[in-house]
């Protein structure tokens, strides 16, 4: 298996990038990928968002806030408590398959996902009380922007729109929101969770080794996919509240 993935990086770091700077999907090196999303698609819920980035298809939704169920203990008297599911779902990816080891990696995504989540969402408006999240999808980056579309749409305060992305190093330059492609040939490499109006860092994790020198310009091509990603679904979110509510 370890040779066939090596076998695998080889034929695929071939050309990564071409002459002209351009990636393997036609992308610049600064570029995220195409963006779809929806809001309100799940009515019992109290929020629902889906979005669609390249090959990666992510559902998320929310209930709550709501009375905390079973002991008093799980409360917390000055603010909500936020807990968070991440599901490995086979249509997430263009592999229709679940991917292995499925509950030890949904439990770490669940885990950022919430320390993703905690940097944004105004618990304390909300003492005594539980917000279920719940996010289906194979990419964490994604999944966890989706949480917060989620959050959003059930009328629960941001302090800002969690925008998560990624990054990697190929050739020695910095590609913003790695496709499968690319991350096979190289490898996973920084993930980051940003608030865009204040820059705020919400979460950071570091999946391979990069050199010392390399660190700045992969932490920056990822803060740049997210800020673009910001952009993207201000744009879209504005398109969606127009079709359920009007002008904006």
């Amino acid at each position: 298996k370890r040779g066939l993935y090596r076998k695998r990086r080889g034929l695929y770091r071939e050309g990564l990038l071409s002459d002209d700077g351009f990636r393997l999907d036609g992308r610049r090196p600064r570029e995220i990928r195409s963006l779809r999303m929806r809001l309100g698609l799940f009515p019992r819920a109290d929020g629902s968002a889906y979005i669609e980035q390249g090959n990666t298809k992510v559902v998320a939704l929310v209930y709550g806030p709501r009375e905390v169920r079973g002991p008093r203990s799980r409360s917390a008297p000055d603010q909500a408590v936020l807990r968070c599911r991440f599901s490995l779902a086979p249509f997430s990816g263009p592999e229709r398959r679940r991917p292995r080891g499925g509950e030890g990696r949904g439990s770490d995504l669940a885990l950022r996902l919430q320390q993703s989540l905690e940097a944004a969402v105004l618990t304390h408006l909300y003492p005594r009380s539980q917000i279920d999240v719940y996010s289906d999808g194979s990419h964490c980056c994604t999944g966890t922007t989706a949480a917060a579309l989620a959050v959003l749409d059930a009328g629960i305060p941001l302090r800002d729109v969690v925008c998560a992305g990624s990054a990697a190093l190929a050739e020695g330059t910095a590609l913003t929101d790695p496709n499968g492609a690319e991350e096979a040939a190289v490898g996973p490499g920084l993930a980051l969770a940003l608030l865009p109006a204040s820059g705020l860092l919400a979460l950071v994790q570091l999946s391979a080794r990069v050199p010392c020198e390399r660190l700045e310009p992969v932490m920056e091509a990822a803060a740049d996919g997210c800020r673009e990603l910001h952009r993207a679904l201000d744009r879209e979110l504005r398109r969606s509240l127009r079709e359920r509510h009007g002008e904006v």
